[in-house]
């Protein structure tokens, strides 16, 4: 009999969780972090604000966790990539991009809070497993060339910046007369990857093809 109340207790906890997160999410993507009160966070889920408190300390706490939760999905969307070993590197690189473009598609809120939405606190932002996914994919695709460490992270960063910019635009701009989202996302990453597998520095110096 303890042990049911106990897990009843627990489900009960990690609902609640979920549904203050839920209503977080939408919060801080309407209002911005600066913009986000407890206070309207409560009264959004029909709770105390106490009762907020004692599962979250504060907005900055809920903002940190809503913002890994959203990377973690992320990486679940782009997990599948990891299974397909020996495959074209180029073609996989491609639709790892898709997936992440995808994804921010199907879920709005989740991509708005892990790449728009920013604590203008200064913390040293770092890096998630979904962007080392996307390097080891272009790092792949350049195994002959051998680029540098840093040339490598450029070519990952200037993908990932052309693949944010169209999700970003498709996300807050869904009215917008575009020709085919479709055909639009695939010509961005088409050309943003031909670009970023093109010859390196160092081939380009030595006169290379």
């Amino acid at each position: 009999m303890f042990m049911k109340a106990a897990a009843r207790r627990e489900r009960y906890r990690q609902e609640t969780r979920s549904e203050i997160l839920g209503a977080a999410r939408e919060i801080f993507v309407r209002d911005g972090f600066e913009g986000f009160a407890m206070r309207t966070l409560a009264q959004s889920v029909g709770c105390s604000l106490g009762a907020i408190y004692r599962y979250f300390t504060s907005k900055e706490e809920l903002f940190d966790v809503l913002v890994e939760e959203s990377f973690v999905h992320l990486y679940e969307a782009l997990a599948i990539l990891l299974k397909e070993r020996g495959k074209d590197p180029v073609a996989q690189l491609k639709r790892g991009l898709r997936l992440y473009v995808e994804w921010g598609l199907k879920y709005p809120s989740e991509y708005q809070i892990a790449f728009v939405v920013r604590d203008p606190g200064k913390k040293p932002y770092r890096t998630h497993r979904a962007f080392d996914a996307a390097r080891a994919l272009v790092k792949l695709c350049l195994v002959r060339s051998k680029p540098d460490e840093r040339e490598l992270e450029l070519r990952t960063q200037a993908l990932w910046a052309a693949t944010h910019g169209i999700t970003s635009l498709l996300t807050q701009r869904p009215s917008f007369p575009w020709v085919s989202k479709q055909r639009v996302i695939d010509h961005v990453i088409d050309s943003a990857v031909q670009g970023a597998i093109g010859p390196t520095k160092r081939q380009k110096s030595k006169g290379e093809n």
